[in-house]
């Protein structure tokens, strides 16, 4: 798990089941499918129903439950689902809550919020992608963005960082 920012930290699910689950103060992005999704709406088959109402977003106190799977073609990732990752991140830093932004393994899914966050909400990163990927990395290491991801960054980014 590392800060990438004053209270905003990107890590694995071990990182929030052996650190922070449980934790007062804290808010969580878990990005990822399983086990967080399907075990919070309880379906046993391949997905939930897409005419679930948290099909895409389950959101319970401070934690924000994401359907979010590491797909190699970025179609599969979701503009509302990353919007709605930034936004609650962005409503926990400010009333002074941790963030801990997870995905399984940490090198995708979560470092790609975070460097997005990043780029939104500070001035830690340059505006121009690869210059800001390549800070990332320097602040995460770790960061491994699976197509799907990185496609996802590359297509949106100029929106993003403009708002």
């Amino acid at each position: 798990m590392i800060e990438i920012y004053p209270n905003l930290f990107v890590g694995t699910a071990d990182d929030y089941e052996f650190q922070v689950k449980g934790q007062e103060g804290w808010s969580v992005v878990h990005a990822c499918k399983e086990p967080y999704h399907r075990r919070e709406l309880g379906y046993t088959s391949r997905a939930a129903s897409k005419n679930h109402p948290e099909y895409l977003i389950a959101k319970r106190e401070s934690r924000l439950i994401l359907n979010l799977v590491d797909a190699p073609d970025l179609a599969y990732i979701s503009k509302e689902i990353i919007d709605a990752a930034l936004e609650f991140i962005h409503k926990g830093l400010s009333e002074g809550r941790k963030v801990l932004i997870h995905c399984n393994l940490g090198e995708s899914r979560s470092p790609s919020i975070g460097l997005l966050y990043l780029a939104i909400y500070t001035e830690k990163l340059s505006k121009e992608f690869a210059a800001a990927e390549n800070e990332f990395r320097q602040i995460y290491p770790s960061y491994n963005p699976g197509a799907g991801m990185k496609g996802f960054l590359i297509k949106n980014w100029s929106n993003y960082v403009r708002q």
